[in-house]
């Protein structure tokens, strides 16, 4: 396997929490499968989180290529957006994000404020749904791409979520640390939980599950809408990592599973059940989720175990990518009164 170049930003490998208390709060060994976290929360970067993987390999890229300006699009609150403006100020680089909000001036609060405070410009395309903004956002950064070129400064466009070929194998490479946890553990579990956006975590988890033989079926949750086009993302952006990595292996449609039961009101909007799993996560483990991705990729994991449709003789991983900074958000504490 041919190895592309890495700048170092996630601190390495993150841990497992073997969630005993939660166990037992959900019924014991006798009613719940062994529940492993990936604390992919821990990679440190900007508050830790799944992009840091992605970053190593993107923003190497973006320095082999002489960039000086790192550019990238997201919701207001977008956790890889304030990842991404953290690692170029690890690197040295600039760094301007387009943001989708639904207000003119939104709230200097959560993510926002980080990428403040890691001296990111930010340029806001109003919009109801931050999801479809897709065409004015993409106009914003022709525009960002235009002025830095016209400055002498070279751009860098980083997608979405970081859901690029290159991004991609940021967790081939993880779950090649994963397995290798898992092996020296003794541990072979059947299910590895994790909350779907973009799509390029399931991307290099999928094409890093073929080549590292996983023994566990990888069950992606969505948090947001956007089926099949999604899926037809996430292919292309794992085949076309497998091509610079040098490896035969690809990806088909019918690998790239989501559950689609967990996304409730839309992308960003808490549901019942996430909200649930926030609070019970945080009184048994300590360990908190996000009310945009996790809580939603664990809610599926409670459900699943409550009905009975994991034995309980089963392990299996929940992947935590992050994203804590949303906790700190008026919307966030809202539902808290």
């Amino acid at each position: 396997m041919r190895e592309l170049p890495r700048y170092p930003l996630a601190h390495l490998p993150t841990p497992i929490t073997d969630a005993t208390r939660l166990r037992e709060a959900l019924g014991g060994p006798a009613r719940c499968p062994r529940i492993l976290i990936k604390r992919d929360d821990l990679t440190a970067l900007g508050l830790g989180g799944n992009k840091a993987r992605k970053l190593e390999f993107l923003i190497a890229d973006a320095l082999a290529m002489g960039a000086h300006t790192i550019l990238t699009t997201g919701a207001v609150q977008s956790n890889h957006a304030r990842m991404t403006a953290a690692a170029a100020r690890v690197a040295g680089l600039r760094c301007v994000l387009v943001l989708t909000s639904r207000y003119d001036v939104p709230p200097l609060e959560g993510n926002l404020l980080l990428d403040d405070l890691f001296g990111a410009e930010v340029r806001f395309v109003p919009s109801e749904d931050p999801m479809l903004a897709v065409g004015r956002d993409e106009e914003v950064v022709a525009d960002v791409v235009r002025d830095e070129r016209a400055a002498g400064r070279v751009p860098y466009v980083i997608p979405v979520g970081g859901s690029s070929p290159v991004g991609a194998i940021g967790y081939v490479t993880g779950t090649e640390e994963l397995v290798g946890q898992l092996t020296a553990m003794g541990v072979a579990p059947t299910r590895l939980y994790f909350g779907s956006g973009s799509r390029g975590t399931q991307a290099g988890l999928t094409l890093g599950a073929k080549l590292y033989r996983a023994p566990y079926m990888l069950w992606g949750v969505a948090v947001s809408a956007g089926e099949p086009e999604k899926i037809v993302r996430a292919m292309n952006a794992a085949n076309d990592a497998a091509v610079l990595l040098g490896v035969p292996t690809r990806v088909t449609r019918d690998d790239l599973f989501t559950d689609q039961g967990f996304i409730g009101e839309g992308y960003g909007i808490p549901t019942p059940g996430g909200l649930e799993a926030i609070d019970l996560l945080a009184r048994t483990e300590a360990i908190l989720l996000d009310p945009v991705y996790t809580s939603k990729g664990f809610a599926a994991l409670l459900a699943h175990v409550r009905a009975g449709e994991i034995p309980p003789t089963d392990t299996v991983v929940f992947l935590h990518t992050g994203g804590m900074p949303a906790l700190f958000t008026r919307e966030f504490v809202a539902t808290r009164r």
